[in-house]
């Protein structure tokens, strides 16, 4: 067979095209130790600092799917269904008992009420304890800088409305942004007072602020590949376990149903409401309850609330 010249241009040009093509695809390689081993990134960009006139300094973008939860069945079975432990499991939500919504809504009532008393000049001083802190534990990845697995750190948590709330609650947040902070804290009292009105008792939230391309924290590692985690809230006398498969949703992953967007979207505008607004969009989390044990010493000392012992 005869390859004529315009053959061969062609031929170079289609070549070349693919190369700078693969180059682009290319992820970058990071050496430091605060990965996992395994790459859940796509379309990993480097973003420059317009404020560096060198160009070193930005930071690295990319999205992922979280690939060991479904939770196709949720709506219409109360089912998520999660990998854990090796092996994919149904499992039935259940809605938070009575004496954790008590104490849950009663504290952070009694915490806006302080707040508001310490901006009148009054004295008054946060606790770290109670329903916004709660002390999450994973496991199922190695980070690179570890040993073990086995991982655990304190996230904020919140709630999520129903579903059916959800799009009214965010359009009050994004309403009263730019309302002096009383007033805001306000809004967050009104609707802690009628939480069982507004709020979905199956789930609590989270963000996963810091994990990104380049760096990893071991919660997003472990949750990536084993979703059944342990949040636990001491605010002695009481103390609370809940046992839950965690979702996780990247603003960016077009994979997203829309919902799980305007999940994403409420859980960062609920956080940037009273923490100041934030440079990024931060990686959504659902913690969607599938056990609840009562752990406050003595009464509890570890026995399942829900669902109930036979």
């Amino acid at each position: 067979m005869r390859i004529h010249g315009a053959h061969v241009l062609a031929l170079s040009a289609f070549l070349l095209s693919a190369a700078v093509t693969g180059a682009a695809q290319q992820k970058p390689v990071f050496d430091n130790l605060e990965l996992g081993e395994t790459n859940h990134w796509q379309d990993v960009v480097f973003v420059p600092d317009t404020t560096d006139p060198e160009g070193k300094k930005g930071r690295w973008t990319g999205w992922f799917h979280q690939d060991v939860v479904d939770a196709s069945k949720l709506d219409d079975e109360g089912i998520i269904r999660a990998k854990v432990e090796g092996r994919w499991t149904d499992y039935l939500v259940v809605e938070l008992p009575e004496p954790f919504l008590k104490w849950n809504w009663g504290h952070r009532l009694e915490q806006l009420a302080g707040f508001k008393k310490m901006m009148a000049g009054e004295k008054f001083t946060p606790t770290i304890s109670g329903p916004h802190d709660g002390i999450v534990a994973t496991h199922g990845s190695r980070r690179k800088d570890t040993h073990f697995t086995i991982n655990n750190a304190v996230k904020g948590i919140g709630w999520l409305p129903k579903r059916e709330n959800l799009a009214e609650v965010l359009g009050l947040f994004k309403s009263t942004w730019d309302d002096p902070m009383p007033k805001k804290l306000g809004v967050l009292e009104s609707l802690y007072q009628r939480g069982a009105e507004v709020f979905d008792l199956t789930k609590q939230t989270s963000l996963e602020l810091y994990a990104r391309p380049g760096f990893e924290t071991h919660t997003f590692l472990n949750q990536m590949t084993d979703p059944g985690v342990a949040l636990v809230f001491l605010d002695l006398p009481e103390s609370y376990e809940l046992r839950c498969i965690a979702q996780m949703i990247h603003p960016d992953d077009p994979q997203a149903s829309e919902y799980e967007k305007q999940v994403v979207e409420y859980i960062n505008v609920v956080h940037d409401y009273f923490h100041g607004k934030a440079p990024r969009k931060a990686i959504g989390v659902i913690y969607h309850v599938v056990q609840v044990f009562d752990n406050s010493p003595p009464k509890g000392a570890g026995r399942r609330m829900v669902p109930s012992q036979p």
